[in-house]
């Protein structure tokens, strides 16, 4: 089981920024490993960072990918209490008019199952209540 508030759950755009060598999300990533805070990757961003690699046939980059693959745990949307939480995300956004994608409000279901803070360069994160986030692009 995960223990609350150890770890970071890194989005789509974040993981692209790390493949791509862009900022300092690498030095980022490597400082906070050194803390023993966990890294998490969700099968959305699995999914989504996958394709995209496949659909334009970068093998230099799905190898860089593997990798951070072996090095982050990966979060399987797998739990009745994550699919409870997307849904109650949807709702509260949905009221208020500020929807956000399927995809983005799973990555944040998982990041309030588990307690984890989401690091992402995408600032309608901030729209969700209950979630901590980080944007390590602008620092």
């Amino acid at each position: 089981m995960i223990m609350p508030s150890e770890g970071y759950l890194l989005d789509t755009n974040i993981v692209s920024a790390y493949i791509k060598n862009i900022g300092e999300i690498r030095k980022c990533l490597n400082d906070i490993a050194r803390k023993e805070k966990e890294l998490f990757i969700s099968i959305v961003t699995h999914y989504e960072i996958r394709r995209g690699l496949l659909a334009v046939n970068a093998t230099r980059k799905m190898k860089i990918f593997e990798e951070i693959c072996k090095q982050f745990r990966i979060l399987w949307f797998d739990s009745l209490e994550i699919s409870e939480n997307a849904s109650e995300i949807y709702a509260s956004l949905r009221k208020r008019g500020e929807l956000i994608s399927d995809n983005d409000i799973m990555i944040a279901a998982t990041a309030l199952t588990y307690n984890l803070t989401v690091i992402t360069d995408d600032g309608h994160f901030g729209r969700i209540q209950g979630i901590s986030v980080e944007n390590w692009l602008r620092k």
